[in-house]
């Protein structure tokens, strides 16, 4: 039998495909046919992640009744195709959950599936899961909003905890509304985030290198001691307004980081999923946004199996 890929425990639930298509952008979506698929890639449904874990085992009693009838129909697993949508090799069930359960139990390594592949913005990996999903979402929304790889296209500002996010965010939309009200007029996004990331976030991660703060906390991410160095900031200048980058960094070092919000961290942790190759930079345009996607129609695609549509 094939070396398993993936890792997941009987309490995973599967992951819901809405939750893929809800939170990435879909590129694009085609009909592949009938061809055969690891049943280790299989981690997710269209409608029943509820009712089965992430090894397909049921989770209601009547759903047992209907896997002892197949077990009873099909021996040796030679079931009909299963219908699934295919994101990076990861495969989403449409029709045919017990059939994958059966699978899992006869410890088959593939099983036959008629196929609707869906290309996304992010390239998904077998231990995917919905915190980092959601990360991911909040990752790209930041970058969207405030235009960071406009002006700097190699910068990387990655969070530990996804909702950190709309705590940075609004940081930077308070630097361009500032830099506004100093010149009399409407700074564009890009241009006062650029500002910010010149003139306060550089600065503030200088700071905390010669602090040596990723040292002392080597489970958080640059962007994550800026936070923790901004707030030190803002409270020291409580009393006293010229408080440096640098005395603010070392203050954090002396004072250190509460345990629980370290432990906090070292929990929800997470890493955005990479874009994917053929669609870094590729602009989603308003008609691929009012696009509904549909299965392409090909030799032996049945009508019963149409799948559904998928809006981007």
């Amino acid at each position: 039998m094939a070396t398993s890929l993936i890792t997941p425990t009987s309490e995973r639930s599967l992951l819901p495909l809405a939750e893929v298509t809800d939170r990435l952008r879909i590129r694009g979506q085609h009909y592949v046919g009938v061809k055969t698929i690891p049943v280790e890639r299989i981690i997710g449904s269209v409608d029943r992640a509820v009712d089965f874990d992430r090894l397909f085992h049921p989770r209601r009693w009547p759903l047992h009744r209907r896997l002892q009838a197949l077990r009873d129909a099909f021996p040796h697993g030679m079931v009909p195709a299963i219908v699934a949508y295919e994101v990076d090799g990861l495969y989403f069930v449409v029709d045919g959950h017990h059939r994958v359960a059966l699978a899992h139990e006869l410890h088959m390594d593939y099983i036959e599936a008629e196929v609707t592949a869906i290309t996304t913005s992010h390239a998904l990996t077998p231990d995917v899961d919905i915190r980092q999903l959601i990360h991911t979402e909040q990752h790209r929304i930041f970058k969207e909003r405030t235009g960071l790889l406009v002006r700097h296209p190699d910068a990387r500002i990655e969070l530990s905890r996804p909702g950190s996010y709309r705590q940075l965010l609004d940081l930077v939309e308070a630097h361009a509304y500032q830099l506004s009200v100093q010149s009399g007029h409407l700074i564009p996004m890009e241009d006062a985030t650029a500002d910010w990331y010149d003139t306060d976030y550089r600065p503030a991660t200088i700071a905390i290198h010669q602090a040596k703060l990723p040292h002392a906390y080597k489970h958080t991410t640059k962007a994550d001691l800026y936070l923790w160095v901004q707030a030190k900031r803002r409270e020291l200048r409580t009393s006293e307004r010229t408080t440096t980058w640098a005395e603010a960094a070392f203050a954090v070092r002396r004072d250190g980081v509460p345990r629980r919000e370290q432990r906090a961290f070292k929990r929800e942790r997470r890493q955005p999923l990479a874009p994917a190759a053929s669609t870094q930079r590729a602009p989603r345009t308003e008609r691929a946004r009012r696009l509904e996607l549909t299965p392409s129609t090909g030799v032996g695609h049945s009508r019963d199996s149409t799948l559904p549509a998928i809006r981007l």
